[in-house]
């Protein structure tokens, strides 16, 4: 956080209005790495074109190479089922998650950023296919996070105000879908992180008013809850860890940073996040 907070004070101390933009920028980029964020890690296995099937085969097929934490697989799985059905709202909101999860560990900046766009595109027409879907809306807000990467700042405002508009159409359909709660809770935090100079840039010049809305209490509140309705995935626990830590609430964080360290292997960065876990906890004074 030091080093981020000396960036935007340099950035700032400009005259130049497209520095502190920059700035606005770099800061806001954090924001849209939620639920799964911080590195590359390496994915256990590589895709495969899957074999003739029909629909129902393909989603089973792709939901057990995600329980076996195979992303790629998954995605073979999941293009292969919108072969036989284009239209299938379960099958392009899960190959929506698998694209994010294959990009998310990609080290090729090109390659990741059209893995990210053909994550939004399957989330889009997962909500044209039924726009009340839950999981549609939340892989529509995940998806808007990971292209806001490739845009300006005043692009990424507005990918911001998406991001959280589709996760709270996610809550409305679904009051306890602990992934939207995790980047609600995130969006808080991260925008609690901002340089006050920079938050205030963005509202004011980028039309980011939204922002203001933000407040340690929500990310703290969303995260807990999160937690509470899926205890089990590292990742809630570390972010709220880390919530809890920039919140001066040092017990609670080395509780949470301890839980997620020992929570099992689930998702497909799991194994990172519980580094990361560790490496924060014995950071914490």
């Amino acid at each position: 956080m030091g080093q981020h907070t000396a960036m935007f004070s340099a950035a700032l101390a400009k005259p130049s209005a497209a520095a502190r933009a920059a700035a606005v920028a770099l800061a806001l980029a954090s924001i849209f790495f939620a639920p799964l964020s911080g590195g590359f890690a390496m994915l256990p296995a590589q895709g495969a074109p899957a074999q003739p099937g029909t629909l129902a085969e393909h989603i089973a097929a792709g939901d057990k190479a995600t329980d076996a934490r195979q992303p790629k697989l998954a995605l073979a799985q999941y293009e292969a089922a919108l072969q036989a059905a284009p239209r299938s709202t379960d099958a392009l909101w899960k190959a929506s998650g698998a694209a994010i999860d294959i990009g998310e560990v990609d080290t090729d900046e090109k390659r990741r950023e059209a893995t990210f766009a053909k994550a939004t595109d399957y989330a889009r027409r997962a909500i044209a296919t039924d726009s009340s879907n839950a999981e549609a809306n939340f892989a529509m807000a995940r998806g808007l996070g990971r292209s806001a990467l490739t845009v300006g700042p005043r692009d990424r405002i507005k990918f911001a105000k998406e991001v959280r508009r589709y996760a709270l159409k996610t809550l409305s359909v679904d009051a306890k879908h602990p992934g939207a709660m995790h980047v609600m809770g995130v969006w808080n935090a991260e925008i609690m992180r901002l340089n006050g100079m920079v938050r205030l840039f963005a509202k004011t010049v980028l039309g980011g008013q939204i922002l203001g809305e933000a407040s340690w209490a929500a990310a703290a509140k969303y995260l807990e809850q999160s937690v509470a309705i899926d205890p089990i995935r590292a990742v809630h626990r570390l972010d709220l860890a880390r919530v809890y830590r920039d919140m001066g609430r040092k017990p609670e964080a080395r509780a949470a940073y301890e839980a997620a360290i020992k929570a099992p292997l689930k998702d497909a960065n799991d194994d990172l996040y519980q580094r990361q876990a560790a490496e924060e906890l014995r950071a914490l004074k």
